[in-house]
């Protein structure tokens, strides 16, 4: 996964500008993300509201502040 593919399953899973998305991951996906997911709020794309770790998934959940596709 990289920045452009994370962006456009925050985008699918939008309703507005806010997302809420859980993604199926294995431990070495979960820091993958978690490194995009700070490379989108460094850029202003995103604001992360939460961001949970689960056994076997991440949750996001945050507002998209702008975004092209």
């Amino acid at each position: 996964m990289n920045k452009v593919e994370l962006l456009k399953k925050l985008l699918n899973g939008s309703r507005g500008n806010f997302f809420s998305l859980e993604i199926p991951t294995t431990k070495e996906d979960e820091k993958k993300i978690r490194e995009l997911v700070g490379v989108l709020e460094t850029e202003e794309k995103i604001k992360l509201r939460e961001y949970v770790q689960r056994e076997y998934s991440v949750y996001l959940h945050g507002i998209i502040k702008y975004a092209s596709e």
